[in-house]
């Protein structure tokens, strides 16, 4: 396995949270600890964009239209990170995918779909 896995996605109203999980490929596991790891998204008719990352000693940024209402974590001992998104908007609509930071173009898979209702 060679793609990261993502999961969590789903259908909720705006104002909602949604908590989403990406496994490392089995891969990277040897090296997850010292990458920085990205939640990225592409909305309907946009570009993919990376809306938060975390860094090996855990220092996050995050997209400017996220702010204050998404949270990236990580935990090393399971190669997983986590987007804990709240206060949903119909803008976060998007599929959601996790890859490295840079991105390296062997690790996309299909991610998973967010759709916020207004």
């Amino acid at each position: 396995q060679v793609q990261f896995v993502e999961s969590g996605g789903g259908m909720v109203q705006a104002g909602g949270s949604l908590r989403l999980s990406c496994k490392a490929p089995r891969a990277i596991t040897s090296t997850f600890n010292p990458l920085t790891i990205g939640w990225y998204r592409q909305g309907p008719g946009r570009q993919r964009e990376l809306v938060a990352s975390i860094s090996n000693v855990r220092n996050t940024n995050y997209a400017d239209s996220v702010k204050g209402r998404f949270t990236i974590s990580r935990d090393n001992s399971r190669k997983t990170v986590y987007l804990q998104m709240n206060s949903l908007k119909p803008d976060d609509t998007a599929v959601y995918y996790c890859n490295t930071v840079p991105q390296y173009d062997n690790y996309w898979n299909q991610g998973t779909q967010v759709t916020v209702s207004s």
